[in-house]
């Protein structure tokens, strides 16, 4: 197989798993053990392409945030039927500021992290059990989420408790590979009272823009740092990372679409059955 091929097939699977709750680290951590590793680099431009593609799909959002904070009303199209927490611009800062707290609750517990030295496993056992273990908790959480909101009808506010549980689920996320950020943030949110999946959803998705950003800023000063840039395919990478950028943008938009009626069942069915083959075929210790 080409380096091109390889390298549009790696960007591919970064754009459809990035958002979807299925764990994106745990596809590619599989996927390159057969179209081979790649550099850190790599990995940072892949992620990078599918956050554009959010920014893209959210830019109308977070231009009404971002005008909420200079004290200006942005139009209604820009705001959305399902925003209502924007529909003013003390709403709109409100809703910037719980964004703001989930990330800041991110980054500080992830430099913690960092700090003590956590290395992410990397052998697919651990991920492959992640995924069997993510799905039940999926299963489980839907099941409450859907009695919750039976019981107190649908609610799209985000609470100042919902922000800190969504920052503290993306340390979670990215500690353990394989459970996938998008799943644990968006479930945390429609426990902790969110009971609308498309305002959870939307929730998750937006924080993880600054949340990602910041990160793979971090890893690419990094890499700099120690002049670990400088030998990179930047042809393989362009193809990668405008591979990501596509499918991540249809992925999430059939996401936003698909979630309106669906349940995430489905996902959490594929998690444990590519758990389970991946546990069946993998031998100890792998």
């Amino acid at each position: 197989m080409s380096d091109l091929l390889a390298a549009l097939l790696l960007g591919i699977i970064e754009g459809i798993t990035e958002f979807l709750p299925i764990s994106s680290t745990g596809h590619l951590l599989i996927a390159e053990r057969w179209l081979g590793a790649r550099s850190e680099l790599f990995n940072i431009a892949i992620q990078a392409g599918a956050i554009v593609a959010v920014v893209l799909i959210y830019r109308q959002r977070l231009w009404t945030m971002l005008l909420a904070f200079l004290g200006r009303t942005a139009p209604a199209s820009a705001v959305g039927v399902a925003s209502p927490a924007l529909d003013t611009p003390a709403h709109a800062r409100g809703y910037a500021w719980k964004l703001i707290a989930a990330f800041v609750t991110t980054a500080v517990l992830g430099l913690m992290v960092k700090a003590l030295g956590w290395e992410l496993p990397t052998q697919l056992r651990p991920i492959a059990w992640a995924l069997v273990i993510g799905a039940l908790w999926m299963l489980a959480a839907e099941y409450f989420a859907a009695r919750r909101a039976a019981s107190v009808g649908e609610r799209a506010a985000i609470t100042w408790t919902v922000a800190i549980l969504v920052g503290i689920a993306q340390v979670v996320a990215g500690v353990f590979p394989g459970t996938s950020r998008s799943a644990t943030t968006i479930f945390i949110a429609l426990l902790a009272g969110t009971t609308s999946r498309v305002a959870a959803t939307e929730f998750a998705f937006l924080v993880g823009i600054p949340t990602m950003f910041a990160a793979t800023g971090y890893e690419f000063l990094s890499l700099v740092r120690h002049g670990q840039v400088g030998h990179e395919d930047w042809a393989s990478l362009g193809v990668a990372f405008v591979a990501a950028l596509v499918t991540a943008f249809v992925a999430v938009k059939w996401l936003l679409h698909y979630i309106q009626s669906h349940r995430f069942t489905p996902f959490a069915f594929y998690r444990i059955a590519l758990g389970a083959a991946l546990l069946w075929w993998l031998p100890v210790g792998s």
